[in-house]
Order: C-alpha cells, then sequence, then structure tokens
C-alpha cells in the first residue's frame, strides 16, 4: 500500500453490516475514491485475521469499475478468496475481467488473468482460455511472464483443455523469449506441469539448454533457480556436452543467495557422473567447497540445512570439503540440531591425519552439560576408533577416562561402542573388561545392558566370575526388556560352552532356556531357545561351535548410503528430501522421482547402481508438437519438439469400475481441477502398471470368502482403493 507501517489501525474486527454501509456512503460522496480505499483495507485486513466477509461479495465487487490500480488489487485479492464459493455470482465479474484483459495499462492486464486462473471454476475457465492464449503473445513481458504461470494453474483446473488449446506448446515458445524473466516463469510452469502425475514428460536438448543457460545473468534469484533446476532434465550424450555445460554454470557459486548456490551444486554434482575428465572433476570439488562453508556463517537454520546437504555431498564426493573439518568444530553458541550435524560431519570427515584433533575436540564435548550432546559425541568417539585404526589407541584411553567420571548415561554410551571396538579389533583391547564389569550396577538402559551381557558371553573364559555376573544379571529375567532377554540367552549357552563343568553353570542356563520357552510370549525369543535347548539337549559340541563362531569383524561400511540411493538423493539438493535423506516421492503425496538417466556419457560406476524410476505404463509414443523450434547446429530440421514433451499415460480405473475393459481415466469433466484428486490417483497407475493379478496362481489356497471379509485387490485397482 501507499503508506507502508500506517496500515496497522486497520487490523480490527469489523461488521458486515459496518462495511456494506460505509462502502455505500462512498459512492456518493468519493471522488479521489480515498473512503472506498480505506474500507476496502478493512476489508483485507479483517480476511487477513480469518474473519468471514463473503456476504459483501455484491458489494466489493461494484467497485470493480473504479479505475485506480489500488482498489483493483483489493477487489482481486477479496476474488481470489471468495470466487470459487461464490460460483452463481461470479458471473457479475466475468465482463469486468473482459475489460481488463485488454487495458491499456499491462499491470491491469496481468492481475486480471492472474486473478481469473486463481478461479478454477468452469465459467471462468473458459473466460481465461481465450484470453490466456493472447496474453502469451503480449508485447509486455510483465504480462507474459504473467501468463506463463497463469497456464500451470490452467493446467492444474483442466489438464485436457489446457494441452487442446496448445497451451503447453506456447510455453515452450516462450523459453526462447527474449526477456529472461519470461524465460525462468515458462520454465518454471513447464516444470511444475511437468512434475504432475498427468501431465507432460518435460525434457531438454543441448540447444535449449544452452539457451536457458544464458538466460542465467539476466534472470532474478529465484529465475535462476528454476532455470538451474530444469536444466537436470537435460541428459548430456557426450561427456563434452557435460563438461561444458558445467563450465558455464560453475560462476554461479559465487552468487549471495543459498538456494541458487545449492542448486547449482545440484546441478554440478548432476553434471558429474557424465564427465571422465578428473581434472576437471577435482577442480569443481575444490570450488564447491568455500560456498558451503560460507553457509556456516549464517543463521543456524540456514547452517542446518547446509549441513545435512553436506552430509550427503561429502559421502559421494569427499574431496570436496576432506581438508576443511575444524569449519565443523562445535561453538558454544550454536543450537543443539547444529551441533549434532557437525559431528556427523566431523566424523565423515575424520582420517589418520586429523584424527587426533578430531578426538580432542569430541573429549571436550563429552563434558559438556546437554545430554543428547555427550551421548552423541562418545559415540563418535568409539566410532572414530573403529574407522581410523591409527587412533584406536587414543580412544580407548579417552573411553577409559570418561567412564572414571561415573557419569550414569557417559558409562552407558561407553560400554554400547566398546562392544563395537572389541569387534572391530578382536583380542586387543579385552584388558579393560574387569573396568567395565566394576560398571556393571550403572547399566539401566537396554542397549548398555545388552553389550555389557554379549562382552561377558563372549569372553566368559577370561573372566573368572562371569557365572555370578550372569546370576545377577538372569535374577530379573522375565521383566527385562527382548533386547536384553535376546543377549542373555545367547551369553548364558556361551557360558555354558566355556564351562560346561559347573553345576552353577548348569542350573543357570536351565532356568534361562526354561523360562524362554515356557514363560516368554515373544515369538523370536521362545525360537530361539528352543533352537539351543535341543542343540545342547542333541549334541553341545555343535551348539558350542555354532554361538563361539568367529563373527566377521565390524566395518564402517554399514554407516554409508547406497551408492546408487545417494545418486538420486543428490537430485534433491536443496530441498527437503536432502534434509530427511529421503526421496520427495516417499513422504509428499505425488512428488515427482528423480534418478539418473543412462546416456552414453553416463560413467560406468553410476550406470551399475542406476536406479530405474517407476513409470505407469511405458509411453505409447511421443506426440509432435506443431511448429519447427530451434534445432542442433549441424544437423536437419527435426519434427520433435525443442523441449521434448510427451503425454503421460493416464491412470487406469479399478477393473470393477470400469468393467473389465482397461479403458482408461477421463478426466474432461473435472473442472475443479483439484490438485489432490491428481495426485492420489497416481498411486493407482503406478502399482496397477501390468494388470497382472498377483493371487491368480494360488489355485483358490485362500478358500471362499465371505461377503464381509477382506479379498485381495486385482493388479489393475490396487493403488487405486489405497490412498495415502
Amino acid at each position: 500500500m501507499s503508506n507502508q507501517g500506517q496500515d496497522a489501525k486497520f487490523f480490527q474486527r469489523g461488521k458486515i453490516q459496518e462495511f456494506r454501509a460505509e462502502l455505500q456512503a462512498a459512492e456518493t460522496k468519493d471522488k479521489k475514491f480515498l473512503k472506498r480505499k480505506t474500507v476496502l483495507k478493512k476489508i483485507v485486513a479483517n480476511i487477513t485475521m480469518g474473519n468471514d466477509m463473503s456476504p459483501l461479495f455484491t458489494d466489493v465487487v461494484q467497485c470493480l469499475g473504479t479505475p485506480l490500480l489500488e482498489i483493483k488489487k483489493m477487489v482481486y485479492l477479496f476474488l481470489i478468496y471468495y470466487g470459487r464459493t461464490k460460483a452463481e455470482q461470479i458471473n457479475l465479474v466475468i465482463p469486468s475481467f473482459l475489460q481488463d484483459c485488454n487495458d491499456r495499462n499491462p499491470l491491469i492486464r496481468a492481475l486480471a488473468i492472474r486473478t481469473m486462473s486463481y478461479i478454477q471454476i468452469p465459467v471462468v475457465t473458459d473466460a481465461l482460455t481465450e484470453q490466456l492464449r493472447h496474453h502469451l503473445k503480449d508485447r509486455d513481458p510483465y504480462v507474459r511472464k504473467t501468463a506463463a504461470i497463469c497456464v500451470a494453474k490452467l493446467y492444474s483446473a483442466d489438464p485436457r483443455k489446457a494441452e487442446r488449446g496448445g497451451f503447453v506448446e506456447k510455453l515452450r515458445d516462450l523459453m526462447v523469449d527474449s526477456n529472461a524473466t519470461v524465460v525462468a516463469n515458462a520454465v518454471a510452469a513447464l516444470s511444475e506441469i511437468g512434475d504432475r502425475p498427468d501431465g507432460v514428460i518435460f525434457k531438454l536438448n543441448l540447444t535449449v539448454a544452452n539457451k536457458l543457460i544464458a538466460a542465467l545473468g539476466e534472470s532474478s534469484e529465484w529465475g535462476q533457480i528454476y532455470i538451474l533446476d530444469s536444466l537436470l532434465r537435460y541428459v548430456p550424450q557426450t561427456h563434452e556436452d557435460a563438461e561444458l555445460m558445467a563450465e558455464r554454470v560453475i560462476v554461479q557459486l559465487q552468487h549471495a543467495n543459498s538456494a541458487v548456490v545449492l542448486t547449482t551444486i545440484k546441478l554440478l554434482l548432476y553434471l558429474m557422473n557424465y564427465m571422465e575428465n578428473r581434472k576437471l572433476i577435482d577442480h569443481i570439488c575444490k570450488k564447491m567447497g568455500p560456498p558451503l562453508v560460507t553457509m556456516l556463517s549464517s543463521g543456524p537454520e540456514v547452517q542446518y540445512v547446509a549441513l545435512r546437504n553436506i552430509l550427503l555431498i561429502i559421502q559421494r564426493r569427499p574431496a570436496v570439503l576432506k581438508n576443511d573439518v575444524k569449519v565443523f568444530f562445535c561453538k558454544y553458541n550454536d543450537p543443539i540440531f547444529v551441533k549434532l550435524a557437525k559431528l556427523e560431519i566431523m566424523y565423515r570427515l575424520a582420517r589418520e591425519e586429523n584424527a587426533k584433533e578430531v578426538l580432542a575436540e569430541l573429549e571436550e564435548y563429552a563434558s559438556e552439560v546437554d545430554i543428547d550432546f555427550v551421548r552423541k559425541a562418545v559415540r563418535s568417539i568409539g566410532r572414530l576408533a573403529i574407522k581410523v585404526e591409527p587412533a584406536a589407541d587414543s580412544c580407548i584411553r579417552a573411553l577409559l577416562g570418561l567412564i572414571e567420571h561415573k557419569v550414569n548415561y557417559v558409562v552407558q554410551e561407553a560400554v554400547i561402542v566398546i562392544k563395537d571396538i572389541f569387534r572391530r579389533y578382536p583380542g586387543k583391547y579385552e584388558g579393560i573388561i574387569p573396568t567395565l564389569c566394576e560398571n556393571l550396577d550403572v547399566l539401566d538402559e537396554p542397549e548398555a545392558k545388552a553389550a555389557m551381557i554379549w562382552i561377558i558371553g563372549q569372553f566368559a573364559d577370561r573372566i573368572d566370575n562371569a557365572d555370578e555376573l550372569m546370576d545377577d544379571l538372569t535374577y530379573n529375567f522375565l521383566e527385562e526388556s527382548t533386547e536384553v532377554q535376546l543377549a542373555l540367552v545367547t551369553a548364558a549357552v556361551k557360558l555354558f560352552v566355556y564351562k560346561s563343568s559347573s553345576e552353577t553353570v548348569k542350573t543357570l542356563v536351565h532356568k534361562v532356556l526354561k523360562w524362554t520357552t515356557e514363560e516368554i510370549d515373544n515369538p523370536d525369543l521362545r525360537d530361539r531357545g528352543f533352537m539351543y535347548w535341543r542343540l545342547l539337549a542333541i549334541n553341545p559340541a555343535v551348539a558350542g561351535e555354532i554361538v563361539l563362531a568367529e563373527k566377521p569383524a565390524i566395518t564402517t561400511d554399514a554407516d554409508r548410503m547406497d551408492r546408487g540411493a545417494l545418486d538420486q538423493l543428490l537430485l534433491h539438493t536443496g530441498t527437503l528430501g536432502s534434509i530427511y535423506h529421503k526421496n520427495p516421492e516417499t513422504f509428499i503425496r505425488g512428488a515427482a522421482g528423480k534418478a539418473l538417466v543412462d546416456s552414453p556419457a553416463l560413467n560406468e560406476n553410476s550406470r551399475a547402481v542406476l536406479v530405474p524410476l517407476q513409470r505407469p505404463r511405458p509411453p505409447t509414443g511421443p506426440i509432435v508438437v506443431a511448429g519447427p523450434g530451434p534445432t542442433e547446429p549441424g544437423t536437419q530440421q527435426s519434427p520433435l519438439p525443442s523441449a521434448d514433451i510427451e503425454r503421460k499415460p493416464e491412470a487406469p480405473l479399478p477393473a470393477e469400475i470400469a468393467g473389465g475393459s482397461g479403458d482408461l481415466l477421463d478426466v474432461d469433466g473435472d473442472s475443479e481441477g483439484d490438485v489432490n484428486e491428481s495426485i492420489l490417483n497416481k498411486s493407482g497407475a503406478e502399482t496397477g502398471a501390468d494388470g497382472a493379478d498377483p493371487y491368480a496362481s494360488l489355485d483358490n489356497a485362500f478358500g471362499a470368502y465371505m461377503a464381509d471379509e477382506p479379498r485381495p485387490m486385482n493388479g489393475a485397482g490396487q493403488g487405486d482403493d489405497l490412498l495415502f
């Protein structure tokens, strides 16, 4: 508004009758429209506060004839809120919409089509369609860029009408517009349409990709994000194409906006899968490090986003920050979520050269007051010992020093990690077992108690009073957690194998196995008890070989994410997926999955772990878009469009609805354009792709079904009935 900062007085609850009276009074003596503007501000303020102003629909609509742009904005904002709920009265506004669409002021033209695109009801959508076709070719770039976004909204309201009207093809033409903002909005609209389950498949070729890169310099920061993100839809066919594109976009790493930097890093990580020049890859990795470090000087929220992304990046490209471990040392005023994220990265970057510094830092963290942080620090010391063998001795001394302080939760975490150290270095550190046994009484957490029981059972031949310790530990066997009970059963059998001649041990193992098989309901525990009992009864020697069989040494490989899953997650850098470390389609309904696409340039290691994307059905063939479009240099004109656009298959109906004919779902009548409907249909299209009945070959194994009993669903309708 014109007087920013002075409009707080309008945020007061008012009555409908008062506002209506003020609007009617303003019609007579309001030559400069000041009274009308004041009333509309009050109405908009009340809408913002959640008050229902829909009864004023007719009164507010009458203000549309006012030539003042500020008043038009407020009226259109009112229509965006209540236009869909007043479908029977919206006809009153259509003439004003059409008049404003042909106004000489480009701001009014853009405002009109923008408002119409929000009111997704048939009568408005029909009026918008013809106007939108003209505005996509408007002489003013502001109108064109607004119209580009309106195409995406029209597509969400009625996908088939948008496709029949050729609006997707018109968006493709806008991708080579002379104005960078128009290009960015066209790319954003195409990306939104392409991510819909019932949308088109949006791809780029080299020519269009180069034009988009050329538009980066003139685009706003958000336009750059849209353009950079869309470049992931280009699949390099040669190593040279990927390397040249990376060299052109690497300059964006110097941008001040962290979102632009993260999107650029995402694109570079994607392109590196299609490169073979090792020197260039190393150069790009070095260039990515400083911008990531710079983000750590921002606020804690931005820091956390950067840290979660860094944790993914260094697993795939450790060279990016291999010499910057000190940057991730925690500060005293860091929030706990930032400290925990830094701790994980410190462990990932730890190696023999910096292990001493990392260990000293972790020891200091172990004396902090935050319990969660201390636990994580103690556990990180143990993981460091497992990862870096030369530092194992120092880590053990550090853990023993922490145990001496007799802090309950510190001792318990130390016992847990020492158990893993014993597995990693068998026969090397058993001398510290007496120290651990001295702290047996303070162990009250299931994981710590189970770890200590494992140690006693594994080294029962070296612990003189192992039978006494086990007798004490089994005293409350029936009240222990399942984790502890499983450890006690195995440890008791190990103790018997080592000391089978001891009557005390025989009594102990008999008592434990009897409890396990007769008084425990857990099937896993009962099965283990029966297995051990029968082995001991039939052949104690075989039982001994089984329980004392040498286990493989523990490694840090389990900490590494699968290479294929990692490549897939890195395509979501800078999004919620990279923060949760999950693909968006696993926690967002209708989110589009991403994966590397095979091409001659894809390196062999990435090809070996390629994750195929699940499609509802293979496309029946590309739909040729009318118009020449740009062509590749040195090639003949091709009928295929520059931005390859294919129709995605429609979701099939369940067999019982479609009458078994396999007809595709007709969505032409869905004029409301509810996005959730199309999203929910996606699950049915994916799970019912092959139409096969998974129960067809069971030869009536389930017998006859009662009318009210659950029945297995066929392949075609499985996803449509289960909507999550």
